[in-house]
This record gives C-alpha cells, structure tokens and sequence, in this order.
C-alpha cells in the first residue's frame, strides 16, 4: 500500500514539474512573439531598391522567426518603384538606394539609414584591353565621357592607348538608386547618363556578361558573388584611379573580392558617391504596431547581418536619429 501510494505521489510531482515547464516555455513564446506584451500580427509591405532586396529579405526571414504571426512581402523593381509606391500607400515601406529628393520629403517621404553599399563600374572579363584597363583603372573623367558626353568612344580612349575597339555603354532604363548615385558622381542625374538601357540590376551585369566590349554599372550584390565572394563569372569590377593619376596604386587596388571592397568603403577609400547610404522609406510616421517593429529591428538587432551578407552597417548616430523618428 505504501508503496502505491509513494507512486501516486511521485507521478503527481513529475505532472506538476511538466505543467511548470509548459508554462514557462508558453511564456517565454509569448514573450518572444510580442511587443510591449501584445502579440503581433499583421502583414507589412516593401516594394524597390535591387540593391537593399537580398537584406531585406534576410530582415524579414529573421523578423517572422520573432513573430510568426507578421507576414510581410517583399519585391524588387528599383528605387523610383520603391519611392513611388510608399508615397502612394500601396506598401507599408519602399526600399530606395539613394538621399530623397526635396519634391519627396515635401510629400511626407520619411527616410530611415539602414545600409551602406556601393555601385561600381562592371567589364566583361574577355574585354580585349583587360589588362591594360585593370592596371589604369576608369578616371572620373573616362566615366564622364562614357556616360555623360559620349566623347569617349573607344577603350583606347579609357587607357590612353590609340585602341580603336568600340565601348557598349549600357546604363539602367529603370528609375532607380544605382544609376541616379552614379550619376552624382558624374556630377549630373539620372535622366543624363548616356548607353543601352537595361532594365534592373540583374539585366546589367547580364548584358555586360554577354557583351566582351560592354561596360555597365552595378551594386555590388550583383557584380559579386555571394559564397565566393568573387566577381561574378563572366564579369569584372574596374577599378576607380581615384587619385587621378594614370595608374591603380597598391591603396587603391581592392576589388578581387566583395570583402575587401566591402572594407575599403568603410574605410573610406571608395569615392562617396558612388558610396551611399540605402534606406526604408514610409510615408509620414508609420502607425502600425507591426512596421514600427519591424524597422525598430532592422535599426537593432538587424544590422547584425549587414556585413555577413556584403553590406555595411549604418553609424550609431544614424541609427539613434531613425529610431527617434518612431
């Protein structure tokens, strides 16, 4: 009888320690699912940049582990989309690759910094000049005369040679950040630069691929390759001669892998522009619980994945500033 009885109670007490588990694990669930101790819910939106889609994408993956019950949506079509469609209301944040124009911000445009990254100017790897062109580098003004005047014609032009093979300039048709930052360097805007234009970040580096005379401009997430963190196949990053002097210097030799440029533009070596900063963009303060958690992450915990996935982090001061705009 004892015994039976010493059952009972042992089977009650491991009963009573599974209940307790139970129960904390659920709290610990409730708590992870929830801000300010509500559950969040909801669907939230993002349309824009090339550049800032593979981030947000992680963001998003990482941000629906937290709160499972939040879907959001994400799609790629450029800045001009991005920025078009948040002033518009047709998503909840629009993904621009470029500072707002006075004309945005005076429609209620409000930008949150959440990435750093660069366009750079792409060749095809059999370009008959490769060599040449990788030891003398694109000045600024070979760039503004490939995609502003259009007096530079010839890749002999570029390196100072008398080469007479012709250069395929090609440029975005799409309004977007690569080109508009492109163009800022070039001093001019969009709508200026000269070349075959193709459609998205994707089509560029495509059409320089396919192009041995082709030179194109790209964000750095298409021009390199994700797990070798090497140039694409079939594509090469040219380098800028930013001291103007004829040459690529040691300093300025950074681009055989995305690491290394990632680096450089930190370290500020990159010109600024094409260097920029890439934003989320709503209109006027957002009030849904579930995009205000969401960019409160992506501003925290967030730019944790910025450099593992070839971006880089925002300055704390950046940050904080978006953070007081919520």
């Amino acid at each position: 009888m004892k015994k039976l009885i010493l059952t009972i109670i042992k089977g009650a007490l491991f009963l009573l320690l599974g209940l307790s588990i139970s129960s904390c694990g659920n709290k610990d669930n409730k708590s992870r699912n929830t801000v300010d101790g509500e559950q969040l819910s909801g669907e939230i939106s993002l349309s824009g940049a090339f550049a800032l889609y593979p981030l947000a994408v992680k963001w998003a993956d990482d941000f629906k582990k937290l709160h499972p019950d939040v879907k959001i949506d994400i799609s790629a079509g450029g800045a001009g989309k991005g920025i078009t469609d948040a002033l518009a209301q047709v998503v909840d944040l629009g993904m621009v690759s470029r500072d707002l124009k006075t004309e945005e911000t005076s429609q209620g445009a409000l930008a949150f910094a959440v990435a750093k990254d660069a366009v750079v100017p792409t060749i095809n790897t059999k370009n008959p000049l490769v060599k040449e062109l990788l030891a003398h580098g694109l000045t600024h003004d070979a760039a503004v005369g490939l995609w502003i005047s259009g007096g530079v014609k010839t890749w002999g032009q570029v390196v100072g040679t008398s080469d007479k093979t012709a250069v395929n300039v090609y440029t975005r048709s799409d309004a977007c950040g690569a080109a508009e930052t492109w163009a800022k360097w070039l001093g001019k805007k969009q709508e200026d630069l000269k070349g075959t234009g193709v459609f998205g970040d994707p089509g560029v580096a495509s059409a320089v691929q396919k192009d041995a005379n082709g030179i194109g401009l790209n964000n750095i997430g298409y021009a390199y390759d994700e797990k070798t963190k090497k140039p694409n196949p079939g594509i090469l990053v040219l380098p800028i001669d930013v001291n103007k002097n004829g040459k690529i210097d040691a300093d300025e030799n950074f681009y055989d892998t995305k690491d290394k440029l990632i680096k450089a533009i930190a370290d500020g070596k990159y010109p600024s522009p094409p260097a920029r900063d890439l934003y989320l963009v709503s209109k006027g303060k957002p009030t849904k619980p579930a995009v205000i958690a969401f960019i409160k992450y992506v501003l925290t915990e967030g730019q944790k994945q910025n450099i593992p996935l070839g971006y880089i982090g925002i300055d704390k001061t950046k940050l904080d500033k978006g953070l007081k705009k919520l």
